[in-house]
């Protein structure tokens, strides 16, 4: 178990944008071996949802459009699985 010091240390260098980018890819990366396509959209739509609603002020506006390319993923890769 890491110490609580050096996770926030970690951390500090990042924008929550960033934090929530790497928890998705490492969340889709670990999907990846049950090759379940629906598991994999609803992912891309819960992240797109909360990148969507995560306040500007701590992440920049491009994760808002990272965001809305989920959204409308998510749902397209549901349907063609």
């Amino acid at each position: 178990m890491l110490p609580v010091q050096i996770v926030d240390s970690f951390l500090l260098n990042y924008n929550v944008g960033q934090a929530l980018l790497l928890g998705f890819i490492m969340i889709t990366v670990g999907a990846l071996p049950l090759k379940s396509r629906k598991l994999l959209a609803a992912n891309a739509t819960a992240f797109g949802f909360i990148f969507i609603l995560t306040p500007q002020a701590l992440v920049p506006i491009h994760y808002l459009f990272v965001g809305f390319a989920l959204v409308m993923i998510g749902p397209l890769l549901y349907t063609t699985a």
